[in-house]
């Protein structure tokens, strides 16, 4: 494998370690604290990073937005054990798919639903960005409306 992917994959995993480690340190009851009403619960939020390494595959991979909304509506986690879980298994197919990419699968340009074009390669980066985003939104979510440090490692 490129050793620039074994290193942003380390780095995504360095953040899903974090993020079970917080979910450890949380109670069901946790999962239903909205701290601003128009926006996602602890939960929510949870589901939401569960799920990135491999939505964000498929979307990299060329998905459709109906294909995303099925695979979303597909997704079924109801408690913390789950969303470790799936954290946890997401990770790994991500990992293992960019373990069997070739170089010029990498370098190859991959256009979004939306529009945004970026290589293979960057489109990992946007992952590590996109889990790391997140872990600080929880953090800052439990720690600062919460008032629940969960007393975890966020870097190593």
């Amino acid at each position: 494998m490129n050793s620039y992917c074994t290193y942003a994959l380390h780095q995504i995993e360095v953040a899903v370690v974090s993020i079970v480690a917080i979910i450890d340190k949380l109670d069901e009851a946790d999962l239903l604290v909205k701290p601003t009403e128009d926006k996602h619960s602890v939960g929510e939020l949870l589901k939401h990073i569960a799920v990135i390494c491999r939505a964000d595959f498929h979307i990299l991979q060329g998905a459709a937005q109906e294909e995303m909304s099925a695979y979303y509506a597909g997704v079924s986690i109801h408690n913390l054990k789950d969303i470790q879980a799936e954290l946890l298994s997401n990770y790994s197919y991500l990992e293992q798919a960019f373990r069997e990419m070739t170089e010029e699968e990498l370098h190859q340009e991959m256009t979004s639903y939306w529009g945004v074009t970026y290589s293979r390669y960057e489109w990992l980066l946007e992952i590590l960005g996109h889990v790391y985003h997140h872990r600080g939104q929880l953090h800052a979510m439990l720690v600062h409306c919460n008032g629940k440090d969960p007393k975890v490692p966020l870097f190593e």
